[in-house]
């Protein structure tokens, strides 16, 4: 039986940015949600068939530092936002995936506080890991996320934590969301996912799970936790820098170890996201963008567009307060307001949406080297008795590459030549070119 993530292309947004609310919390309900409601058939239109949402649920700032994981933040609306948002998400076919903050909670986060009123010897504190000292403000220190003090890292050995969690998990899954990303789950203690997924998978079996891990044993996270999948950091890191470099043996080397997690589990595949600079900006030449996105829409996984890559949205991530700011505007009210130098990037993602929607085998696509330079490529991406072929050229000229058993062009632009009337053998590319070709009709 074919499942919903097997041919879902997620398009990926941060909520409180993309709504423009603002970075503080507000006390009174603002119902703002339904403003990514009015932007659904766009994404629909683009060929997406998922919504993974960043952080919706009450906080003190950025979303990341949650007070209340049963309520929806006020900036954003509340129950009946939500629902209308899942209401009218689904009819439309898309499913909804949300952004779980369980290694760590806000400042404000009630149990937080009494524990710091009442100290480390109460009732609270157990959910907290209490580093047996003081800070310089006389108050009780404790573990935090990479350090920010603002982040208060919860101890995951205990058990009123882990019911918390299951039961958070449980509720949204209840209330109509489709799956979970679980924010730095890299820095969570792998039994504890592994207990509270079991938990979750006995009430919803179908629900996607994945967990953000940016380096490190994937293979085996995914083993241990229990997760369909964790954020492919490397192939990201790789697509870019081979692109910007000229060289594609770094690439090549990164699709191998891609084609190694794809007898495991189907990675969670992007080139963009809410925490990095973005696609047009990391790039040395916007013209390549065509190439990022041709490998990441025929790779195998499940491929996420981050919302304004589509419209070759600019920004550069940097590592200050308000550092995510440029990566996380507001968009407008409706997609007619949008730039008009942004639509033939978008068109270029429904194509290339649409070549994989029309191939749903890609998903567990493996890459095969034909060809490959440090700035020209053929990769045949593969699976059973189905095959693409990719080809890209990085170069500053005309390139002619090998293309055995390529037939048609389906996206990009090639002339394909052939040896024999019914045998394609190579295909011409333009300077900076790329092309997707489907097999030979005649093979």
């Amino acid at each position: 039986m074919t499942r919903w993530i097997d041919n879902a292309v997620f398009w990926h947004l941060y909520p409180l940015g993309f709504v423009d609310a603002p970075q503080h919390a507000e006390a009174d309900v603002r119902h703002r949600l339904v403003h990514i409601v009015d932007w659904l058939d766009y994404a629909v239109v683009m060929g997406a068939s998922g919504l993974l949402l960043g952080p919706v649920f009450a906080s003190s700032t950025h979303g990341y530092d949650t007070i209340d994981h049963f309520r929806i933040d006020p900036r954003l609306g509340d129950d009946g936002d939500f629902d209308q948002l899942i209401s009218e998400a689904r009819p439309r076919g898309l499913q909804v995936v949300l952004d779980g903050v369980f290694n760590h909670v806000g400042r404000d986060f009630p149990l937080l506080r009494a524990a710091l009123e009442n100290g480390p010897t109460c009732v609270e504190a157990g959910w907290f890991r209490w580093l047996g000292r003081e800070d310089s403000a006389g108050e009780p220190d404790y573990a935090t996320f990479e350090g920010h003090r603002a982040l208060v890292t919860l101890n995951h050995g205990s058990p009123d934590v882990i019911a918390y969690v299951t039961r958070v998990m449980n509720h949204w899954l209840d209330r109509g969301a489709s799956g979970w990303r679980l924010d730095a789950a890299y820095a969570v203690p792998r039994p504890f996912w592994k207990t509270v997924l079991s938990d979750v998978r006995r009430n919803h079996p179908d629900a996607y799970i994945f967990g953000e891990v940016i380096h490190g044993d994937y293979k085996g996270i995914v083993a241990d936790t229990g997760v369909d999948a964790v954020t492919q950091y490397e192939l990201w890191k790789a697509i870019w820098s081979a692109i910007n470099d000229g060289n594609l043996f770094e690439l090549q080397w990164a699709l191998e170890r891609h084609n190694g997690f794809l007898e495991h589990f189907q990675p969670l595949t992007f080139v963009g996201n809410h925490d990095v600079t973005r696609l047009a900006s990391r790039l040395t030449d916007e013209l390549h963008i065509a190439h990022a996105l041709a490998l990441l829409l025929t790779i195998g996984g499940t491929p996420t567009i981050y919302a304004g890559d589509e419209q070759a949205f600019r920004g550069i991530k940097e590592n200050r307060a308000g550092g995510d700011d440029a990566i996380r505007p507001a968009f407008p009210a409706t997609p007619e307001q949008l730039a008009p130098f942004g639509w033939p990037t978008y068109r270029l993602h429904q194509q290339l949406i649409g070549l994989r929607r029309r191939h749903p085998w890609l998903f567990k696509a493996r890459s095969r080297k034909i060809h490959l330079t440090k700035r020209e490529a053929v990769w045949a991406m593969e699976a059973g008795d189905n095959s693409l072929l990719v080809a890209l050229n990085l170069n500053d000229r005309e390139t002619i590459l090998p293309a055995p058993g390529g037939g048609d062009v389906l996206a990009g632009a090639a002339e394909v030549r052939k040896a024999y009337p019914d045998r394609a053998i190579s295909v011409r590319l333009a300077p900076h070119g790329w092309a997707v070709l489907g097999p030979s009709r005649h093979t």
